[in-house]
């Protein structure tokens, strides 16, 4: 029996905490018309259009942090399905593998197990959104030029997660009740990141025809 949703993304199975924003920023409030928006029942193609006036750094760091929250509870959900023995290496079928690289202890692509590497993304992504030199939080610090490509670099993987999710695990998905959440969620992401060109359409690849089926 499937259980409700409140049961299933609950708090202690976020795989991370929850970043929050500062109630009183610029920030908060773009994350509370952004929140608005989606449960007014708007097109989710409509609800990711940069609002008149806004700053877009300021709203695609806004997307950036909330996505990473959602995907995490999702990942999260089901990371109890998601283990070394069930999946040896992150992957989305037998066509796609994904290696992780950082610049520390990974300095070149190195293969390792999906939780492995979810526990890694995830870690790595929670350093850079706490970095006030890449997020800056301050009235008046503007964001570093290679923001944009920072951003780029952290949806791409959240990506992986989706693949992975999808591809593996969406049994699970399916027999918690989560299918509606998570494809509302998934829809939402890729609205997102069609609309401001920030994964290249080649790392879409692993899910194009359920794309194509959901997100018309």
């Amino acid at each position: 029996m499937a259980l409700c949703l409140k049961q299933v993304f609950n708090k202690d199975k976020t795989f991370r905490p929850r970043k929050k924003f500062e109630p009183g920023t610029q920030r908060f409030e773009l994350y509370k018309k952004a929140q608005a928006s989606l449960k007014s029942g708007l097109d989710l193609k409509a609800v990711v259009q940069l609002p008149p006036g806004e700053s877009i750094n300021d709203w695609i760091a806004v997307h950036v942090v909330d996505f990473f929250n959602r995907i995490n509870l999702i990942y999260g959900t089901m990371s109890e399905y998601c283990t070394e023995r069930s999946c040896p290496i992150m992957s989305g079928g037998l066509k796609y593998e994904y290696r992780w690289q950082d610049d520390s202890k990974y300095k070149k692509p190195t293969k390792l197990s999906a939780p492995q590497y979810m526990c890694m993304l995830m870690d790595w992504i929670e350093m850079l959104i706490n970095n006030e030199d890449i997020f800056p939080t301050r009235i008046g610090v503007p964001f570093p030029k290679q923001f944009q490509q920072v951003c780029t670099k952290i949806l791409t993987r959240l990506f992986r997660v989706f693949v992975h999710v999808y591809i593996h695990h969406f049994d699970s998905i399916i027999n918690m009740g989560a299918e509606a959440h998570v494809n509302t969620c998934y829809k939402h992401f890729y609205y997102f990141i069609r609309e401001f060109s920030l994964v290249d359409h080649r790392e879409l690849e692993p899910l194009k025809e359920m794309t194509e089926r959901i997100c018309h």
